[in-house]
């Protein structure tokens, strides 16, 4: 990496670009931005900053070798993460039938297949074999 790329890929950083698109404007592989700009921060001024609360702006007192804190308190992050539901991780969803009652139910798991305990007892007490019955329970 030449120094004239070191320095525009500072410059690009301090305009609020990404890896990727820093990567992309200088044609050079995303890892290699990301590494440089890890081992050569912005300036002695970007370590000096403090970090603040998402919720109430508050400055955080960053613990080293810790993971990063969003919030000065647990009050702060719960209500925080009321206010803002919508930012939490999504939860895969998968479809299966129900081998006992053959109902279609929806499942965290990769692997199910029974849609209740319900069916899953009926399942074992009648040897497996399949009862298409209407399930009540879900």
């Amino acid at each position: 990496m030449t120094e004239a790329e070191k320095l525009r890929i500072h410059k690009l950083s301090q305009e609020g670009l990404g890896y990727k698109k820093i990567a992309a404007a200088l044609a050079l592989p995303v890892n290699s931005v990301k590494t440089y700009l890890r081992r050569h921060p912005a300036g002695e001024n970007a370590a000096a900053v403090p970090d603040i609360c998402e919720r109430c702006g508050k400055p955080i007192i960053q613990t080293p070798h810790r993971k990063r804190k969003r919030f000065c308190s647990d009050s702060c992050r719960i209500s925080w993460w009321n206010d803002h539901p919508d930012k939490g991780g999504k939860r895969t969803l998968y479809t299966f039938n129900c081998a006992y009652c053959g109902r279609s139910f929806q499942s965290g798991a990769k692997v199910r297949r029974y849609c209740s305990r319900t069916c899953y007892a009926a399942a074992r007490k009648k040897g497996g074999e399949r009862r298409w019955m209407s399930c009540t329970s879900g």
